[in-house]
């Protein structure tokens, strides 16, 4: 015959101790929030304590109260908000014992200063943490990962023998965002590319075009009329949050045969192997998201051996202080001049020459029938 084993707390002892107000809080608290960041709350001001009472009581080379500095930074980096304002009194008591038990000296105020700027700097990171709702650095690893996918989406498709594409992009600043995106994608012998241009540049930019890169990615090769269905979704989005321009260009890998549509992107230029020139394209629309109804004017054509199209944004043609034809002319003549020894290799020292000394994002994608 089992017996049940006796509760650790008698019934009438428990009945007491709910009874009395701070014993009441105290559970409530405990049940509050995500275990870990109460384990870990309690680890660290036990440490903190501990910490400062062998510095005071034993020595404070063994013990050092500069420890508090990594206390505080673990502190920073994975508790919220309100547990980090408790484990920041602790730290506070700790210092405050040891200046009050071997006196002020030892604590010192550049040690001071430097758990006082430290603590500012963990109370914005468990706020910033906080607001996005993630633990640790969960959140950078996140940014990792979204930039991660929009490279792998700004890579053109497998492309066959007789064709090569290569694309350069080269955000302001050094930055991994930007406003700048492609999408492109293979259906049989069709391929589209999609090159975007979000207002702004950098990582003011780049928080956007992370947003559009998903939904145009999803609109490319889904809707015959790619811009007028990415027209139709920006104009539906509230608020004015800048413009964006676009190029779409629709190949048909066995015949050449292609087709360009703009919406107030910088034209699309074409090397004619024939004649040895660049020619820019016709092709033009107004920016998206201005108009409810998109009218684009296309412009369409082959391409045979030997012939290319570039396709670029206006980061790469704009100088402050001068004119955009200026700029394409300047675009011309170092294609003209960088080019011909080799699409691959050309492209990148074209934006090379191109881009020095400029502040804003810009990209090249350049796609050739050798």
């Amino acid at each position: 015959m089992s017996t049940r084993p006796a509760p650790l707390i008698p019934p009438r002892l428990r009945a007491i101790l709910v009874r009395v107000p701070f014993l009441v809080q105290l559970v409530r608290f405990l049940r509050r929030g995500a275990a870990r960041d109460r384990n870990l709350l309690v680890a660290l001001t036990v440490v903190t304590l501990v910490v400062g009472l062998l510095a005071a009581q034993v020595s404070t080379e063994w013990f050092s109260p500069s420890l508090l500095i990594l206390v505080t930074l673990v502190g920073g980096l994975q508790l919220r908000v309100r547990s980090l304002v408790t484990l920041l009194v602790a730290v506070a008591v700790s210092l405050g014992y040891i200046a009050v038990t071997l006196g002020a000296g030892r604590v010192g105020v550049g040690l001071a200063v430097t758990i006082g700027f430290t603590a500012v700097l963990a109370l914005l990171m468990a706020r910033t943490r906080g607001k996005l709702g993630v633990q640790g650095l969960r959140g950078d690893a996140m940014l990792l990962e979204l930039r991660d996918r929009l490279k792998s989406q700004g890579e053109l498709p497998p492309l066959p023998k007789d064709w090569g594409g290569k694309v350069v992009l080269k955000q302001a600043g050094g930055s991994s965002f930007g406003g700048d995106f492609l999408v492109s994608m293979r259906d049989g012998d069709r391929v589209d590319i999609a090159l975007v241009d979000v207002s702004g540049k950098g990582v003011d930019a780049g928080t956007r075009a992370l947003l559009l890169s998903g939904t145009f990615g999803g609109l490319l090769g889904s809707v015959d009329d790619f811009l007028p269905a990415c027209n139709a979704y920006l104009h539906r989005q509230r608020g004015d949050e800048g413009f964006v321009t676009a190029v779409h260009v629709r190949l048909d890998l066995a015949t050449g045969d292609y087709t360009i549509t703009s919406a107030g992107h910088p034209p699309v230029v074409k090397f004619d192997a024939g004649t040895g020139n660049w020619e820019v394209a016709s092709a033009k629309g107004v920016v998206l998201g201005v108009v409810p109804d998109l009218h684009c004017e296309p412009e369409t054509g082959t391409l045979h051996k030997g012939d290319a199209l570039l396709l670029y944004t206006d980061g790469l043609i704009e100088q402050p202080g001068r004119d955009i034809d200026a700029g394409l002319d300047r675009l011309l003549g170092e294609a003209e001049r960088l080019l011909p020894s080799g699409f691959r290799d050309g492209a990148r020292a074209l934006v090379n020459a191109m881009a020095s000394g400029h502040s804003d994002d810009c990209a090249l994608v350049l796609i050739w029938r050798p």
